[in-house]
């Protein structure tokens, strides 16, 4: 495996496990002092060996020895991790017989031995010189000017023709930005030849990783005719630069721009306006967005390939003589296009090797199941690794683990952001920063993974956020190679696979295995919808469970064992019970029972005080008709006040049949959890209204809020929520009647999202919603009982989604001109009293 690669698992692994040193230290206050003095040598070791991968990072070929070296610092890393796990576990009641047995303070003193030999060993290599150049990565073009046509970027080509050629006295810049192997490079090189014939002077630069902003600028004015005769600093340069360009019109190319000090370095060299245009390509969206001010810098991103266009270019490739695919062929092509998911890079070298194939389907389906093999560091593949590989590289090393924890999920699975989130902080990939929540961190992380064009969004939500994500295929395949191989994660599919002791990860996508062997190191446990799961007993350190959607009828009592536990699913399974026992669990940080038919969480496990997500509820679906009582929730008693760490709770009870006070205590305990951004109350009593305010009053950072009455009949007793409503709600869903409108709805600067269900309400709400600057959905479901509603000119700035249902007594929508000037989407249904469409839906049509 490429040696820059093992250096990044390795120098994560250290910085990994530095930063669960420091927490260890942190908590454990009580130590003994020959521990606590190990601790503090095994951090300096570390320190020092993190220091080594950091120099190292972007050296090639170091040689097999180095190599042999950081894979050891590697799997050191690992065993001090269990130690310090162990430890953990040793504390914990029913295991501190296991102490004696295994001396902590031995088993530190015998990885601080392993340690110092790696010390000495890396002082040897230290002194050694390493070649500093990256190799090149020789990868077919997708352009080149003679014999090979651009495919499928026609309507780009021509939008950013137009956009280099308008007429505007300022310079202006387009970043390009997409994956690696998306056509980039193809894309501006055939603008590039169409304008630069309109332009005083042009110039094509390669900003490849090596080159520094002092380099990229020598190449600039020596192409632009003036040689350098003697080196010259980042200053005099820069001013050579503008007068060489002052009062010329240019355009230059910035190709595989990777370091944002190169372009902010060039930008001061600039001179602006006569019409210039500055193409930058990058596959670091995160620096373009970052460069992004002002409206004279745009970016661009490219789409994958559509079908037709993948299929015209894959077969063009792959049946050069007349570029049609034999009718025999037909179905493992397709099937070979999907994995390429429009990458133009993995369509040209797949379709390239199967060329040089014979044609049949015995042939082909043999190719097409070789392809992992093929992209491995010695197939016919390797190139495409070699591409993809350069964006994993360039990561800090917080985010290498963060991104290969995508190796866990089938392909093409759809995995939700939020959970995504809650997975990396139980691992502890996540780190702490002051001011804000470790959820609001890793949304950072998955934000800059995304904008790095390593993961993708696969579906958005109404705020533009991802509801879920993924990975391409092919970028899959090459994680997965790096996962096994470094023992990041053990994938279980179709084909047999022996499990070794060492597996810290486990992801089952088979049917029925039975884990009944011994894997004391496991960490992860995962299951995706592979029938029955029988979980061994002697998964003593695992931190993350995640077994949802398996056919479970009651609860695992095994689970109650794995005492180290810190995310626990079932998930669409069908217990309908936890055990009071699950309380041992004290490190349990995320217990997620949504869609089983628990209904009651006992009063123990509501002192579990590191629990920050506890989602406990299930839809019932009527066909697709919302019903009042669709969403089932749970009960709990006044304990939940304990629970001072919680940042989602969803849903909890108001009331029980016999109330007695239980119930009230349990409102009034919520004002402890002040930590709560989302919170989930179903059947609300009329008169538990003011207290459920009051303890909303005590939730500052409550972004998400829903309240459900205790029937279609009782209304929401809401109004004591204007004196302290919560600032930063985006989010708001109330299901039940409203006597009237709340008027502290109306100063919710940051509202987003509001849904209003049979709330039938005499006067139209939208007066008191028009002015949110940031509403960008509404929905009123039988919210209404007037007979029209009235969009007035310049209100609802930002609402893009109107959805009106079950409005039976609307007979006349009105939108002025100038009214709703975002909206992209209008749902109307069940208005039977509403014959005609909305007076003024032209002018909002005539927009698009």
């Amino acid at each position: 495996m490429d040696p820059e690669i093992v250096g990044g698992i390795a120098g994560s692994a250290v910085s990994y496990l530095l930063l669960k040193l420091d927490s260890f230290a942190t908590r454990e206050l009580n130590l003994k002092e020959n521990i606590n003095r190990a601790l503090r040598d095994l951090g300096i070791e570390l320190r020092s060996i993190e220091n080594l991968m950091r120099e190292s990072a972007s050296k090639e070929d170091p040689g097999d020895n180095f190599t042999g070296w950081i894979q050891e610092v590697r799997d050191q890393a690992y065993a001090i991790e269990d130690v310090l796990d162990l430890f953990k576990l040793h504390q914990e009641k029913p295991w501190r017989h296991f102490l004696s047995l295994h001396p902590i303070d031995n088993l530190i003193n015998d990885i601080e031995g392993s340690l110092k030999r790696i010390q000495q060993i890396k002082d040897r290599y230290h002194t050694m010189t390493f070649n500093n150049t990256d190799l090149p990565v020789t990868v077919a073009p997708l352009f080149n000017g003679n014999n090979v046509d651009p495919v499928g970027i026609e309507e780009p080509t021509v939008k950013l023709t137009s956009w280099a050629l308008e007429e505007k006295q300022r310079a202006e810049v387009m970043f390009v930005v997409g994956m690696a192997g998306s056509g980039k490079t193809t894309l501006v090189r055939s603008v590039y030849e169409r304008v630069k014939e309109h332009f005083h002077c042009h110039v094509w630069i390669t900003a490849s990783k090596d080159k520094t902003k002092l380099d990229i600028l020598t190449l600039l004015v020596e192409e632009f005719g003036c040689p350098i005769k003697q080196r010259a600093d980042v200053v005099a340069l820069t001013g050579v630069l503008r007068e060489l360009l002052l009062n010329r019109r240019y355009v230059i190319v910035l190709d595989d721009l990777w370091v944002k000090e190169v372009w902010e370095s060039l930008r001061l060299a600039l001179p602006d306006g006569n019409n210039s245009r500055i193409i930058i390509t990058t596959r670091r969206g995160d620096i373009a967005n970052s460069c992004r001010f002002g409206d004279s810098i745009d970016i661009h991103k490219i789409q994958p390939l559509s079908p037709a266009w993948a299929e015209h270019l894959f077969h063009q490739k792959a049946f050069s003589t007349n570029g049609t695919c034999p009718p025999d062929l037909e179905e493992v092509s397709k099937s070979i296009l999907q994995k390429c998911d429009g990458l133009p890079l993995g369509i040209i070298e797949i379709g390239r090797l199967l060329s040089n194939k014979s044609p049949t389907k015995n042939e082909w389906k043999t190719a097409h199941d070789s392809i992992e093999f093929e992209l491995s560091s010695n197939g016919e593949l390797s190139d495409i690794v070699k591409v993809l590989s350069a964006s994993y590289k360039d990561l800090p090393y917080h985010l290498k683990y963060c991104f290969l924890y995508m190796s866990i999920f089938p392909e093409n699975y759809l995995v939700k952001r939020r959970r995504l989130v809650r997975l990396w902080i139980a691992e502890g990939f996540v780190t702490e920063e002051i001011g804000r929540t470790l959820e609001e961190v890793g949304e950072g992380y998955l934000r800059e993974l995304i904008d790095r064009n390593l993961i993708k969004a696969n579906e958005l939500d109404f705020d533009g956020l991802p509801k879920s994500v993924g990975v391409h295929s092919l970028m899959l395949m090459m994680i997965l190679s790096i996962a096994h191989e470094e023992n990041f994660c053990t994938v279980c599919t179709g084909a047999e696979r022996n499990l070794a002791e060492n597996t810290r990860r486990l992801s089952i996508q088979k049917q029925d295995l039975e884990v009944s062997l011994d894997l004391p190191r496991v960490r992860t446990f995962f299951s995706f919808d592979v029938g029955k799961i029988k979980i061994g007993s002697n998964f003593k350190l695992l931190n993350v469970l995640d077994i949802q959607g398996t056919p479970l009828e009651e609860f695992p009592s095994v689970i109650t064992d794995l005492l180290l536990l810190r995310y626990l699913s079932l998930r669409n399974t069908n217990i309908k019970s936890i055990p009071r026992s699950l309380s041992d669990l004290h490190f349990l940080e995320t217990l997620d029972l949504k869609q089983t038919l628990v209904t009651k969480v006992p009063k123990a496990v509501l002192q579990l005080e590191k629990l920050r997500h506890l989602l406990v509820y299930r839809y019932n679906y009527m066909e697709g008709v919302p019903t009042f009582d669709m969403v089932q929730g749970f009960m709990a008693a006044k304990e939940i006040r304990a629970l001072k760490n919680l940042q989602k709770l969803s849903f909890v009870k108001a009331s029980v049949q016999s109330r007695l006070s239980r119930q009230l205590r349990m409102i009034q305990g919520l004002e402890n959890l002040t930590q709560l951004r989302k919170l989930g109350v179903v059947e609300l009593a009329k008169e538990d209204g003011a207290n459920l305010c009051h303890s909303i009053g005590k939730m500052p950072n409550l972004h998400s809020l829903s309240v459900t009455s205790l029937s279609m009949d009782v209304p929401l007793e809401l109004d004591a929520m204007t004196n302290n409503p919560p600032a930063l709600l985006q989010r708001l869903y109330l299901k039940g009647p409203l006597q009237k409108f709340p008027s502290w709805i109306s100063s919710l600067s940051d509202l987003m999202r509001i849904h209003l269900k049979w709330s039938s309400l005499a006067e139209s709400p939208i007066p008191a919603l028009q002015n949110l600057q940031h509403l960008v959905e509404l929905q009123l479901l039988d919210a209404y009982t007037g007979t029209q509603l009235e969009f007035k000119s310049g209100k609802f700035p930002q609402l893009k989604i109107l959805d009106l249902q079950q409005l039976e007594q609307l007979s006349s929508i009105v939108m002025e001109e100038g009214s709703l000037p975002c909206l992209q989407k209008l749902m109307i249904g069940q208005c039977s009293k509403l014959v005609d469409v909305p007076r003024g839906i032209d002018n909002l049509i005539h927009r698009y």
